[in-house]
């Protein structure tokens, strides 16, 4: 088929409870063989939840560049733009090449931090940003060395080491803020979530529905 991949149906479901363990599955079943390897529902979830990641810090990253009031936190978000940028149009790429479905919306809880952010203004903004971008942003840092360590796929890898590199970035750009408070962060990063998993999973992008691009 001109080197396009060989994919079976479970790669163009979407994954219907993305992080959450159902009975009837796990993260290590193979969903598709593909020419870049067999592709597992950790592996799918993965893609997804980096597009969503993309879908609202992106956003988030361009308030910071109108409303931020300090030359770190401005930069902090130039530098969320650009690498969402970057790393959504790797994601949309390695997507349609594997058969995922990406959301068009971020998860109901991520609409909740920008909704927040929208509302704060002056130094509150500041720190909400910084904080709320810096606890999401360590919780993702362990999937994607889970993800890296044990993919077989070698799209999802390269995913996983632009992914690496992006949040790492903003991790310290966060830092750079001065406005972390480390404490509350690490208690928020280790802490089980308590939210319903509709609230954790990004809808599903309605029939028709043209892809949403970052830029």
């Amino acid at each position: 088929m001109g080197g396009a991949l060989i994919l079976t149906l479970g790669a163009l479901l979407y994954p219907t409870a993305l992080g959450v363990q159902k009975a009837d599955t796990a993260p290590e079943r193979v969903v598709a063989q593909t020419s870049a390897g067999p592709l597992t529902e950790a592996d799918r979830d993965f893609v997804v939840k980096v597009r969503a990641a993309g879908l609202w810090e992106f956003p988030v990253g361009k308030m910071a560049l109108r409303k931020g009031t300090t030359d770190a936190v401005r930069t902090a978000g130039q530098h969320l733009v650009d690498g969402h940028a970057s790393l959504d149009a790797d994601c949309r790429g390695i997507a349609a090449r594997l058969g995922i479905t990406l959301p068009n919306r971020p998860s109901p809880q991520q609409q909740g931090f920008v909704a927040t952010l929208d509302s704060d203004s002056g130094r509150r903004f500041d720190t909400d940003m910084a904080n709320i971008l810096r606890v999401t942003h360590g919780q993702i840092f362990t999937t994607i060395a889970t993800i890296r360590a044990t993919t077989r796929n070698t799209l999802v890898r390269r995913l996983a080491d632009h992914a690496n590199d992006t949040v790492l970035d903003h991790i310290t750009v966060m830092e750079k803020t001065g406005l972390v408070d480390f404490g509350q962060v690490l208690t928020q990063e280790t802490s089980p979530p308590t939210l319903p998993a509709q609230d954790l999973t990004p809808p599903p992008p309605a029939s028709g529905e043209p892809q949403v691009v970052l830029k």
